[in-house]
């Protein structure tokens, strides 16, 4: 899967144009603030995803234009593809391959991507429910009935919840709490055991590739973490029959709590490098490159489960890596195509096969260098 051109029209700060990929690595370099991160966002858009910097259809409009359009033509499932998605003020239209779509979700699964930039470092940083959703999301992308399941979930936990707030003053509704108890312990055996494959097989994905970055002084751990101690039951059966009878065992605390204590919901996913903790120990730059493994690795299951190689989109990636890890993402992950951003000119010098655009004021320019790949 490969993009090989993208146009822009009237979209954030960039200056109308249009640019033509390698199928490598592709470096976006210019000081801060001039439009680099626009442009991996412009790739990201036609993917069918909402913006990764959370921002509105409006704000995607360049400030004085009457609309934004962005259009890519590319590769996959075989043959010549083409994108498109145009802003307008309070309106937006899809199309792919020339037919309008429903919406731009229905680009989701043509032009695959993962992206990394600096707020994906609160995987990290953050409470066990930054992680809970990366890893939810990542298997919707492979498993989208997986959505469904995790709705029913969310529903099923809100009504269970309810349910626990009104027992102490309505003592008649706890005969009601078992039907509840068993649809939860269901779905919520299901989820744990879908995570936790997942997790397995990312976490020894991750476990490859951070040590490539670290250039093997760093052994990566990824694990699942589970409130229910030993739910990982041969079969589906014994692994809900397992969380009803422990469920069980807290009603009591549930009770006495208002909410359910114990299920996925309460889960986390645990990230070491050499035996200790990244979120407490880890540096800057180990906390970085711990997110990138984690990334490159989702994009490679993506890949296994689609039999397509997805767009790796690194925003603002080098920053705080020492040079042998920088030599790495420039060098070593070029069997996919790549759009890493960066402030440094020096970062073009190191990448020995792929392209190098130059922005500035919103203003794209292909390196001189290796203007012949354009």
């Amino acid at each position: 899967m490969r993009v090989d051109s993208l146009r822009f029209e009237g979209f954030r700060n960039l200056e109308d144009g249009e640019i033509r990929p390698c199928p490598g690595v592709n470096v976006i370099y210019g000081t801060n603030a001039q439009g680099k991160t626009n442009l991996l966002e412009a790739i990201w858009l036609l993917s069918g995803n909402r913006s990764f910097r959370g921002a509105k259809d409006s704000e995607l409009v360049r400030f004085g234009s009457e609309f934004a359009k962005l259009h890519a033509e590319f590769f996959s499932e075989g043959r010549t593809q083409s994108a498109e998605i145009v802003y307008t003020k309070g309106k937006k239209e899809a199309f792919l391959n020339g037919v309008k779509q429903t919406g731009a979700s229905a680009l989701l699964g043509k032009l695959c991507a993962v992206v990394f930039s600096p707020e994906h470092l609160s995987l990290i940083k953050s409470g066990p429910a930054e992680r809970r959703s990366f890893i939810d999301g990542a298997v919707c992308q492979i498993k989208p009935s997986y959505k469904d399941v995790l709705s029913e979930y969310k529903r099923t936990l809100a009504q269970r919840n309810t349910l626990l707030k009104d027992i102490p003053s309505h003592s008649e509704l706890l005969d009601t709490l078992e039907a509840w108890d068993i649809r939860l312990a269901s779905l919520g055996a299901s989820i744990v055991r879908i995570r936790m494959k997942y997790v397995k097989r990312l976490g020894q994905c991750a476990a490859r590739y951070h040590s490539g970055i670290s250039n093997g002084r760093e052994q990566l751990e990824v694990s699942y973490s589970s409130s229910i101690p030993s739910e990982n039951r041969k079969s589906a059966e014994e692994a809900r029959d397992y969380m009803l009878e422990y469920m069980k065992q807290h009603r009591r605390d549930d009770i006495l709590a208002g909410f359910t204590t114990i299920g996925p919901h309460r889960d986390d996913i645990d990230i070491r490098i050499n035996g200790e903790s990244v979120r407490v120990f880890g540096s800057q730059g180990q906390q970085r490159s711990c997110v990138l493994s984690l990334k490159i690795a989702e994009e490679e299951l993506i890949k296994l489960s689609v039999s397509e190689e997805p767009l790796v989109l690194l925003d603002d990636v080098l920053s705080e890596l020492d040079s042998s890890r920088q030599e790495f993402l420039l060098n070593e992950i070029g069997d996919r195509q790549v759009f890493i951003t960066c402030c440094e000119a020096a970062s073009v010098e190191r990448l020995r096969e792929g392209s190098a655009f130059r922005v500035s004021a919103g203003r794209i320019e292909s390196d001189e260098k290796d203007g012949e790949n354009q």
